[in-house]
C-alpha cells in the first residue's frame, strides 16, 4: 500500500466487511446466458435490445491530388507541374481511387483556372479510367473576374468534371481573405446544374452553412440530394486544436447540415492538423471523406510526418474503411448518392 496519506475511513470499511462479509450479489435471471447481447428474458424474442447502428455500408473516398493552398516548399512530395499532377492522379486511380479531385498549377506553381491545363491532365485520365468521378475546383475571380468566369464556363462545358465545389464562404483562410458574394454563389450553382455538373456545397465554418441554406437551399435553386463538403481545421476556419475541439466542431457543423436536410450527403475533408483523425471520426459517424494532399500536409495530428504519396494515402483509408466494417463506394455508387447518372 502507498505510504501516501489517504482519507478513507478505514474503521467504517472494516466494520462493513465484518458485518456484511465479502460477498458479491449475483442473481443470473437470464440463465443459461449470463449476458445476452441482443435480448432479455423479460421481453418477447422480437425485442432487440442492442440493434445494429444505422451506419451507411458504403463510404465514399475522394482523393485530392494537390489543391490550391500548399506547395512543395512546405511538403516536398507535393505534385506541382501538370505532368506530376497527372502522374499522381493516375497512381491513385490505379490504386482503386473512385473519386479524384483535381487542381492545376501554372509554371510559377500557382493554382490557376486554365482549361488547357485541365484538359492536359484529365483527358488522358478519363480515357484510361472512364468510370472514375473527376471533381475539381473552378475558383473564378482570383485575378481578372471576367476572364476567369469565362474560363470556368469553358471547363464546365467541356464535360471534364462530374462535380465541383460551390464555396459559400466568407472567411480568412490562413492569411488570405476568401469571400464569395451571394450572386457569385448563386450563379455558379446555376451554371453547374445547367452543364450537368453536381454542385458540392463547400463550407469552412458554421456561417457558411447558413449562407448555403439561405442562398442555395431555401431558394430552391438546389434540390436534394444536397451534397456538402466540410473543410474545417485549417487556420481561420473551424478551429480544431485538439481532439475535444475536433469532435465538438464537427458535430456542430454536421448537426446544422442535418437541420437543413437529414439525408444530405456529407463529405468531410482530412484538413489541417486534425487530418487523418478527423477523417476517421467522420467514417465512424457514417459520413464520407476527402483525403490527400490538398487539405493537409500531415499524416497524423500528433506527429510531423508528411503525406508522401496520394495513392498510398488512399490505400490507407481504404484499409480503415474496411476495418470499420464499411466498403469503399464505387464511382457509380457515389454518383447514385449525389443524384448523377451512372457510367
Amino acid at each position: 500500500m502507498s505510504n501516501k496519506e489517504n482519507k478513507v475511513n478505514w474503521k467504517v470499511v472494516n466494520e462493513s466487511l465484518e458485518k456484511w462479509g465479502k460477498k458479491t450479489i449475483f442473481n443470473a435471471y437470464g440463465l443459461p446466458e449470463i449476458v445476452d447481447p441482443s435480448h432479455t428474458v423479460f421481453a418477447l424474442p422480437e425485442v432487440d435490445i442492442q440493434p445494429a447502428w444505422d451506419i451507411p455500408q458504403k463510404a465514399a473516398i475522394s482523393t485530392t491530388i494537390v489543391g490550391a493552398f500548399h506547395s512543395n516548399r512546405i511538403n516536398p512530395n507535393h505534385p506541382m507541374t501538370p505532368e506530376q499532377i497527372y502522374n499522381s492522379a493516375r497512381e491513385a486511380c490505379l490504386a482503386g481511387a473512385p473519386i479524384v479531385h483535381i487542381h492545376v498549377r501554372n509554371e510559377q506553381g500557382y493554382n490557376v483556372l486554365d482549361p488547357e491545363l485541365f484538359k492536359e491532365v484529365i483527358e488522358p485520365l478519363k480515357k484510361e479510367f472512364p468510370k472514375t468521378v473527376f471533381d475539381g475546383c473552378l475558383v473564378a475571380g482570383l485575378s481578372d473576374l471576367d476572364t476567369e468566369w469565362k474560363k470556368m464556363i469553358q471547363v464546365l462545358e467541356s464535360g471534364l468534371f462530374d462535380t465541383t465545389p460551390v464555396n459559400t464562404v466568407a472567411t480568412y483562410c490562413g492569411d488570405t481573405l476568401l469571400a464569395k458574394s451571394p450572386a457569385m454563389m448563386i450563379e455558379k450553382a446555376r451554371l453547374c446544374q445547367e452543364y450537368g455538373v453536381k454542385p458540392q456545397i463547400a463550407v469552412y465554418s458554421d456561417g457558411d452553412i447558413d449562407n448555403a441554406k439561405r442562398y442555395l437551399c431555401d431558394t430552391g435553386l438546389l434540390e436534394p440530394p444536397y451534397h456538402f463538403i466540410i473543410l474545417p481545421a485549417m487556420p481561420g476556419c473551424s478551429p480544431m486544436p485538439n481532439p475535444r475541439a475536433m469532435v465538438e466542431s464537427l458535430m456542430h457543423s454536421w448537426n446544422l447540415i442535418k437541420d437543413i436536410d437529414p439525408k444530405t450527403v456529407v463529405m468531410v475533408c482530412a484538413a489541417g492538423r486534425a487530418s487523418s483523425y478527423l477523417a476517421t471520426l467522420s467514417l465512424i459517424l457514417g459520413l464520407h471523406v476527402r483525403i490527400g494532399m490538398e487539405d493537409t500536409v500531415w499524416k497524423w495530428p500528433h506527429r510531423n510526418e508528411m503525406i508522401e504519396n496520394n495513392a498510398q494515402h488512399f490505400l490507407g483509408f481504404k484499409n480503415l474503411v474496411e476495418f470499420l466494417g464499411r466498403e469503399v463506394a464505387t464511382s457509380n455508387e457515389y454518383r447514385a448518392m449525389i443524384g448523377l447518372d451512372p457510367r
